[in-house]
C-alpha cells in the first residue's frame, strides 16, 4: 500500500513546484496590526433633534445680482425638532458632499407658495444661516412627485401655525413674497428691453417721434 501512495505524493509535489503554488499552512500564530485605528465620533449637530420629515429634493436660491435662480444642490431636506426647546428648523444637505444648502428655523412668518404653476415645487422666504451668516434668502425647492411637495408644504404650514402662524406678521410675509416675485418678473422684462441693440432703440425712438408729430399736426 505504501508503494502505491508514494508516487501520488511525488506527483503533487512536482505539480506544486511547477506552478509555484503552495498551500499556506495554518500555524495558529496571531500577528498584531502595525497601525491601530480608533473610532472617531462624528457630530452632525442633529443629535438633540427628532426628524419630523425626510425627503429627497433639489434646492434653488434666487440670486439678486444676476437676477436668476441658482442651484444650491440635490440632497435630503429635513425638518428637525429640538428635544428641549421644541423649535423646528429646516436643514438640507447635498447628497454626496453633505454640504449644508439651507439651515433656518420654521417660524410663524414662513409662507410657502407654488412656483410658476409647477405643482412639484414651491418657494418661500427665510432668514437662512447655511453660509455661516444670517441672510435673507428666497428659496425654491423641487420634488420628484406632487405628493412629496404637498407633504412638505403641509408639514411646514402645520409647524408655522403651531408657532402662531395665523397672525398679521404671516400675512405681511406672504404679501411681501408675492410682491417680490412680481418685481422679479418685471425686472426680467425690463432686462430684455435693455439688452436690445442701440440701433433698434434709435429706430423705435424715431418711430415714436413720427407718431407724435403726426398727432400734433392733426
Amino acid at each position: 500500500m505504501a508503494s502505491s501512495t508514494e508516487p501520488q505524493h511525488r506527483e503533487e509535489e512536482e505539480e506544486a513546484s511547477e506552478t509555484g503554488v503552495v498551500e499556506d499552512e495554518d500555524t495558529g500564530a496571531q500577528i498584531a496590526p502595525i497601525i491601530k485605528l480608533q473610532e472617531v465620533a462624528v457630530s452632525t449637530g442633529e443629535e438633540d433633534e427628532d426628524i419630523l420629515l425626510d425627503l429627497k429634493a433639489k434646492l434653488y436660491r434666487f440670486d439678486k445680482e444676476s437676477n436668476q435662480w441658482k442651484e444650491r444642490g440635490t440632497g435630503t431636506v429635513k425638518l428637525l425638532k429640538h428635544k428641549e426647546s421644541g423649535k423646528v428648523r429646516l436643514v438640507m444637505r447635498q447628497s454626496k458632499t453633505l454640504k449644508i444648502c439651507a439651515n433656518h428655523f420654521v417660524s410663524s412668518s414662513i409662507t410657502l407658495q407654488e412656483h410658476a404653476g409647477n405643482e412639484k415645487s414651491c418657494v418661500w422666504h427665510a432668514s437662512d444661516f447655511a453660509d455661516g451668516e444670517l441672510k435673507e434668502e428666497l428659496f425654491c425647492i423641487r420634488f420628484a412627485s406632487i405628493e412629496n411637495c404637498q407633504t412638505f408644504k403641509s408639514k411646514v404650514e402645520e409647524i408655522a401655525q403651531a408657532e402662531g402662524g395665523n397672525t398679521e406678521e404671516s400675512s405681511e410675509e406672504a404679501a411681501s413674497t408675492a410682491t417680490l416675485l412680481e418685481k422679479l418678473t418685471v425686472k426680467e422684462e425690463t432686462k430684455v428691453e435693455e439688452d436690445k441693440p442701440k440701433e433698434k432703440k434709435e429706430e423705435e425712438k424715431k418711430e415714436e417721434a413720427k407718431e407724435e408729430s403726426a398727432t400734433d399736426e392733426k
